[in-house]
């Protein structure tokens, strides 16, 4: 199993905390490339293609190939969470 690089970062202060991840889509795009880092793999088939679409304010990716839907959050300890 692999390192999680963000979960063993060096202490952040609040100003470096702010610029990395300061706004709603600074945190989204930092949770994306924690949970894909070689962008979207469909968690069913593996397949890369998806679309995107917004459905009750999150936004849903799904897989070309095998329709499955998925969020960001989903299987992740947000998962539970109103926000993203």
């Amino acid at each position: 199993m692999s390192i999680n690089l963000v979960q063993f970062q060096q202490g952040l202060s609040m100003a470096q905390f702010m610029v990395q991840y300061g706004t709603q889509s600074k945190c989204y795009r930092a949770l994306y490339r924690a949970r894909w880092p070689q962008g979207f793999r469909c968690l069913a088939c593996q397949s890369r293609s998806r679309s995107r679409f917004r459905r009750n304010g999150r936004i849903y990716y799904q897989c070309y190939a095998c329709r499955h839907q998925t969020t960001l959050v989903s299987g992740t300890l947000f998962e539970g969470t109103k926000r993203l």
